[in-house]
């Protein structure tokens, strides 16, 4: 493996990497950057078929990190992400199985079909960052990123996540499908993929069959982005520019519920680990624009009146933020 002397060379092989299996989706392969730097924890919202799950797999791989997809449903125990302890027969003895949670990248797939039981399983793992089964503590692994999908709230078997739990989020974004050219591009790569012949049959391959085992630098070099991340300049002003920003989610005349102070913690992370994956030291008004929609978004609700009237959050923050320009 090759070590990286700066981190733009390892952050754009990274992106290269990923590149190599999924067409487009260049903003979400930032946004996990974003989160996996600042140790935060990401929500993907959109329609199945987006490559999602091909998405981690290949990030995970590309930076060597250790890969775990839980696909929720209705019937999904909080054990069966955590773990439990088993009788061993023989012995008599208890022994511990962790479960999936157990990881450093955790794709929590469909985590709105899932009871609200096991949504806050899950949560908890992911603010304390450890798991304890039966009187043992365990902690999880570092780095540790849960990526967890939604489907649309208004399909049916679904669970809606309520607020205090979505606000352990850093980041919430939404998924778009790809470009007329993207997509032409999606569908050429497909025609190549061919097959694989094993014993007396074949089958076709998919794109995972693609995605490299080679990851991308050292884990030092993980390390050493991670650590600069927290060296990048945030200003007095810039800090003003954020609770002022956070200030008028909770003053504004059509929100019923406005973002918490974990909200202004996640755009000033956020900020640092956007600047310096634009390669610069410092964090500027650009970074706090671009990332407030991943940011407030999911950390919103409108009231009464605003939903008579057939507004939207997003119409309301791009209200905020034209009067903050």
């Amino acid at each position: 493996m090759v070590s990286y002397n700066n981190h733009a060379s390892y952050i754009q092989a990274i992106r290269e990497q990923v590149s190599n299996v999924v067409v487009g989706q260049d903003e979400v392969v930032e946004r996990l950057l974003i989160a996996l730097f600042t140790s935060g924890h990401i929500l993907l919202q959109g329609m199945p078929g987006l490559a999602k799950t091909l998405l981690v797999n290949a990030l995970g791989k590309a930076i060597h990190l250790e890969f775990s997809r839980i696909q929720f449903t209705i019937d999904l125990l909080p054990s069966d992400i955590l773990g439990s302890e088993i009788l061993d027969q023989a012995s008599g003895q208890f022994t511990t199985h962790k479960g999936p949670v157990f990881t450093n990248l955790l794709l929590a797939d469909e985590i709105n079909r899932a009871a609200p039981k096991v949504q806050g399983a899950l949560l908890e793992a992911m603010q304390e960052r450890k798991v304890t089964i039966g009187d043992n503590t365990y902690r999880l692994p570092v780095p540790f990123l849960v990526i967890a999908t939604q489907n649309p709230i208004e399909q049916s078997g679904t669970f809606e996540l309520p607020e205090a739990q979505l606000d352990r989020f850093m980041l919430c974004h939404r998924l778009k499908y790809p470009t007329p050219v993207e997509e032409e591009e999606i569908l050429t790569r497909n025609l190549n993929l061919g097959i694989q012949k094993e014993g007396g049959g074949a089958v076709a391959n998919t794109e995972f069959d693609i995605v490299s085992d080679d990851p991308v630098g050292e884990p030092n070099d993980l390390i050493s982005v991670i650590d600069a991340v927290h060296k990048i300049h945030v200003s007095g002003v810039f800090i003003k520019h954020v609770v002022e920003l956070i200030s008028r989610t909770r003053d504004h005349s059509h929100i019923e519920l406005g973002a918490s102070p974990r909200a202004g913690i996640a755009l000033i992370k956020g900020a640092r680990a956007r600047a310096l994956i634009h390669g610069r030291d410092y964090a500027i008004p650009e970074d706090l624009f671009a990332l407030a929609e991943d940011v407030l978004l999911h950390r919103m609700r409108l009231n009464y009146e605003a939903l008579a009237e057939g507004m939207s959050t997003i119409d309301v923050l791009e209200d905020i933020l034209k009067t903050m320009g």
